[in-house]
């Protein structure tokens, strides 16, 4: 991450969403309520496939990965949110702000990639099932995900380079809570046009290229479902993917509501709560909709609580 440091700037403010203490004191245990259920839906998730033979599978090896990923870009935000909501000081260090910039915009990159490419497997192990372990070899797998975090660093390394290759005299208030791309660009004291465009296209890319794949597959997987003449088999074909589909279109529909539709001032602290839906409540929804909606999860679920709590509840008693 090659950044030139043209700044006279050493820190920035986040300003976040209110200076009234009690305010601040809510959204705290706001955060903090959400971010737990993060941590534990998630690290849950990961040990729940890694623990049981019957999701060792390709699908399941893709969702453990999205759970790391979610996990860790709730993790680039929240904490230093809930230390500025608990401190008079608010402020974060130029270098800390470049670095969870590029760090939320690697991962928020990554998913993308990812829920590509589950919907690319669900095409295969609905499309075609007989040469699905071919396919989907461990190896391809292990491939995919690979890719994924190559293209999300380097999506991150020129979005966050592009970012701070912009000089910055002042001010210096952020006004969101954590250092998103817009709104410090908003701050910079140079030009911003080539920045800005070369931003736009490297995200317009990524997400065309993205929701092109995950489209491109649903149009597939749809028509080979409605070939199916009976309807239990179709129920069952399309209940593989029905997670998937919700965690895709909750993901893309609140990204399109905040970086899709024109800036302004007025729709700015509206812009700022859709970013905690973004930022954090879909990392915190997305093990609840993978594991809800999807009866090898549950199944899974149970059969661990059976072999490992059970006995040891009944031990001590």
């Amino acid at each position: 991450m090659a950044v030139e440091n043209h700044t006279t700037v050493t820190e920035f403010i986040l300003l976040g969403f209110t200076d009234h203490p009690q305010l601040q004191r809510t959204i705290f245990m706001v955060f903090l309520m959400i971010y737990i259920a993060t941590l534990v839906g998630n690290l849950g998730m990961i040990v729940l496939i890694r623990v049981n033979p019957p999701l060792h599978t390709p699908m399941y090896f893709f969702l453990s990965n999205l759970s790391f990923v979610d996990l860790c870009y709730s993790s680039a935000i929240a904490p230093k949110a809930m230390q500025n909501f608990s401190s008079e000081k608010k402020s974060i260090p130029y270098m800390a702000c470049a670095t969870q910039m590029f760090f939320f915009t690697t991962l928020i990159t990554t998913e993308c990639f990812l829920l590509a490419v589950m919907a690319y497997d669900r095409y295969v192990a609905i499309c075609n099932p007989l040469l699905y372990r071919t396919i989907m070899s461990p190896r391809i797998c292990g491939q995919l995900v690979a890719g994924s975090f190559i293209l999300g660093i380097s999506g991150a390394s020129v979005q966050t380079s592009g970012t701070f290759r912009l000089s910055f005299c002042g001010p210096n208030v952020i006004n969101h809570f954590f250092c998103d791309i817009p709104a410090v660009v908003k701050l910079s004291c140079s030009s911003t046009y080539i920045s800005e465009m070369v931003l736009f296209i490297f995200c317009g890319v990524i997400a065309v290229t993205t929701f092109s794949i995950i489209l491109v597959s649903y149009i597939y997987i749809l028509t080979t479902i409605l070939r199916i003449n009976s309807t239990e088999g179709r129920c069952k074909a399309f209940s593989t993917c029905a997670s998937h589909l919700t965690a895709v279109i909750v993901f893309y529909g609140t990204a399109i509501c905040i970086y899709g539709l024109p800036q302004s001032e007025d729709l700015l602290e509206q812009g700022k709560i859709v970013s905690v839906f973004y930022t954090l409540v879909i990392p915190m929804l997305n093990p609840l909709i993978y594991s809800l909606r999807n009866k090898d999860v549950k199944d899974a679920l149970t059969a661990t609580i059976r072999r490992k709590l059970l006995p040891k509840i009944l031990f001590r008693t």
